[in-house]
């Protein structure tokens, strides 16, 4: 495996790799990690630390993986919230009540793409294999959000979504939020079909060409994590407080799952951040 990044950190600790991201690591206030392949006791496609349920790995597996990444990680495994996915847009408001869901306990909603918390020791818990994860934090309000972000929620704006309800939730300010778009499927590797390509083409406040490219034979290249970074722009995110990851999934697959990369026959990663006392 070679490693090559120059704004995002791999990091080891017994055993377990995982990548943060310095904008975040530099406030005091924000644990945060997100997971790589490395490090779980998953086998065959799932190799090794699988984070996803309901993909043919055992649940015991999958929550043993959780287990020890937060071992390594310096996170409280019971204190894990996982959101529910579907490409859609509704980000959660939630608080330690929730803790164990969709962990060690069923879900007890559906279609939540988001959560957001301004709670302590409350982890957000997301899940990807080339759909793109933000994440957020609010210094002043002490707030921390996470989101998934696929195609589908991409179009439909998941990212300013986000900062709206944690602006009408807890009075967070745009300017304030430190935000990173993270490892997702890249530019270079995200190829569509032509109805995929229009819903982006008429983002046009956007400047879609900026970040949407024909390769002919009715197919074109989005770029998903500068859609994401332009939306959070939009939405009053300082462009100095995004970090957009440059790590591709695709390209990486060694250390990231990737769903294309694999078709299909893959684990997960999960983005993990929480608010420390």
């Amino acid at each position: 495996m070679v490693f090559k990044s120059s704004n995002t950190e791999l990091n080891f600790c017994d055993g377990v790799g995982y990548l943060t991201f310095p904008n975040l690591s530099e406030l005091d206030f924000v644990k945060h990690a997100f997971s790589t392949r490395i490090g779980g006791i998953s086998d065959n496609e799932f190799k090794s630390m699988n984070l996803a349920f309901g993909r043919g790995d055992p649940d015991e597996n999958v929550r043993d993986n959780y287990r020890i990444f937060c071992n390594a990680v310096g996170l409280d495994y019971h204190s894990l919230v996982s959101s529910a996915q579907d490409h859609h847009t509704y980000v959660r408001k939630v608080t330690s009540e929730q803790c164990g869901v969709g962990i060690e306990y069923p879900r007890d909603m559906e279609s939540v793409d988001g959560l957001m918390t301004n709670e302590p020791n409350v982890t957000l818990v997301t899940h990807y294999a080339d759909c793109t994860p933000l994440l957020f934090a609010d210094p002043v309000m002490k707030v921390v959000a996470s989101s998934h972000s696929g195609w589908r929620g991409t179009a439909e704006r998941i990212g300013q979504i986000t900062v709206e309800r944690m602006t009408e939730e807890y009075g967070c300010d745009p300017a304030d939020i430190v935000a990173v778009v993270g490892p997702a499927i890249g530019g270079c590797c995200y190829e569509v079909d032509t109805a995929v390509y229009e819903k982006f083409a008429s983002m046009t406040d956007l400047r879609p060409a900026n970040f949407t490219k024909s390769i002919g034979h009715s197919k074109y290249i989005i770029d998903l994590k500068e859609v994401n970074r332009r939306i959070l722009i939009s939405a009053g995110i300082l462009p100095k407080n995004i970090l957009v990851s440059d790590i591709c999934t695709k390209c990486s697959s060694d250390l990231m799952f990737s769903h294309r990369a694999t078709l299909g026959k893959r684990g997960g990663m999960s983005a993990f951040i929480s608010i420390v006392n």
